[in-house]
């Protein structure tokens, strides 16, 4: 058989997986809070064309209204200053919407501390215990920040959300070997980034070095530290900076359920999906 029909095969058999890493959007999901007097993102909003009745008796349909940074979502280069001359949503390849996915659990870490900030350490010890970071792939921070999901402030908890130091967002920008980063929290940044010396790194390095952006994903505790491939759909909005984004992971699974090879496993070895049950 074809690589491709080895594919479908393995996905009605259910050896491999479809994980659906997108946070379900409605009325109810956060989005950022910035400084009364900066722009401020819509929240997702909807008003009915039809459903029903006069104005549409087989008809139910609404129009929407939302910012490009609305829930799980997509930052092109083109979302920060350093990018600005670079790719907008519907100018990103195809190709690089696709491609194998690396989970980086500090989800402990997180819980202890919610302003947590990944270093280059971190990433050099799990790289140490994993392998490297996958060529033309994404880096996701696994952080435990979805089991706040349905309590809108303890998901924005004050500003206090953990992210990543400027060291190491400049330092992971500059591997040509990443598309980009994925988070669990309302954006790619912690919290308090605005207060560093650089502000806002992971914007401003990764969207100024041509990488993208994931924002609350959800079930990366269903994923291995290594093996998942992930595609992220955007809409292809011309000169959009950003979009809402239907973001799927391919998952290996063994004869014994497990995911790939590596299992979901912290990043002490131990398995670490209690917190998300």
């Amino acid at each position: 058989m074809s690589v491709l029909q080895h594919l479908v095969t393995a996905l009605s058999e259910g050896s491999v997986e479809v994980v659906d890493l997108t946070a379900p959007l409605s009325e109810e999901t956060p989005v950022i809070e910035l400084p009364p007097e900066l722009g401020q993102p819509w929240s997702f909003g909807r008003e009915t064309i039809s459903q029903y009745d006069a104005a549409g008796p087989e008809v139910y349909w609404s129009n929407i209204r939302l910012s490009e940074h609305t829930g799980t979502h997509f930052d092109a280069p083109v979302h920060w200053l350093p990018g600005r001359y670079l790719e907008d949503v519907a100018s990103v390849p195809p190709g690089r919407l696709l491609g194998p996915a690396a989970v980086l659990d500090f989800s402990e870490q997180a819980a202890a501390d919610p302003d947590f900030l990944l270093t280059r350490a971190d990433v050099e010890a799990w790289e140490k215990q994993y392998g490297r970071l996958p060529e033309h792939g994404w880096l996701l921070l696994r952080t435990g920040w979805q089991t706040r999901a349905g309590d809108r402030e303890r998901f924005l908890n004050g500003g206090h959300t953990p992210g990543i130091t400027v060291e190491c967002a400049r330092w992971l920008a500059e591997r040509p070997s990443l598309l980009g980063l994925g988070v669990e929290t309302v954006g790619t940044d912690a919290g308090r980034a605005a207060e560093f010396e650089q502000p806002f790194p992971c914007h401003w390095y990764f969207q100024g070095a041509g990488k993208y952006g994931l924002t609350q994903l959800r079930n990366l505790h269903r994923l291995p530290p290594q093996g998942a491939v992930l595609l992220a759909g955007p809409l292809p909005i011309v000169r959009g900076s950003g979009s809402p984004a239907r973001v799927l992971a391919l998952v290996e699974r063994g004869a014994d359920g497990s995911a790939g090879t590596a299992s979901s496993a912290g990043t002490d070895g131990r398995l670490s999906t209690e917190q998300e049950r």
